[in-house]
């Protein structure tokens, strides 16, 4: 049942104590982005999500904290924008296909590249690690081990294995993106 004064109480609380942030979500194409955010933002699974083209914006709210979200094309044209977006970020979310090795050298080459950038020097990196529902998907030791993760310096780094598709570990990614914007 709908409560006027809960609902008054919780505005209030959102303008003293709401905490807002940007996290940009990149990666190779077919990696699973814009599902992932779709499922964020309280959408459910879909098999058939189309291939962003340049860039999708869109606002998650979890409790208190409001993350405006960007979700970026990961085919090898839209790659050159990624540091534009994210500079000045509270994250970045690198989200890479956990059941194909083969792009894993490419997504490495890829993820260094972006995290070597000046401007982005010291904001927090997110891996994860997608599809582990399939077969064949790679450990998420295996992923840090093939991305060279322990190579990146200056910056805090973590690494998730997640199924979207599932729901595995999603509230661990919501968990860490909002320990950042506070």
């Amino acid at each position: 049942m709908w409560n006027p004064f809960k609902a008054f109480w919780n505005y209030l609380l959102s303008l003293l104590w709401a905490t807002e942030m940007e996290v940009t979500l990149v990666g190779l194409q077919n990696s699973g982005k814009s599902t992932l955010l779709h499922v964020l933002a309280g959408g459910v699974f879909t098999e058939d999500t189309i291939p962003t083209v340049g860039f999708n914006m869109r606002k998650v709210t979890k409790g208190r904290v409001t993350m405006k979200c960007w979700d970026l094309g990961g085919q090898p044209r839209f790659r050159s924008m990624w540091e534009r977006y994210c500079r000045n970020v509270t994250a970045i979310v690198f989200v890479v296909d956990s059941a194909d090795a083969s792009k894993l050298a490419t997504a490495g080459t890829e993820l260094h590249g972006l995290v070597r950038k000046d401007t982005l020097k010291g904001i927090p990196l997110l891996v994860l690690a997608n599809k582990n529902d399939l077969p064949g998907h790679l450990t998420v030791d295996e992923v840090i081990e093939k991305l060279g993760l322990s190579k990146v310096e200056g910056r805090e780094v973590s690494c998730y294995s997640i199924s979207v598709k599932e729901g595995k570990n999603l509230d661990c990614v919501v968990e860490w993106l909002m320990r950042r914007g506070k």
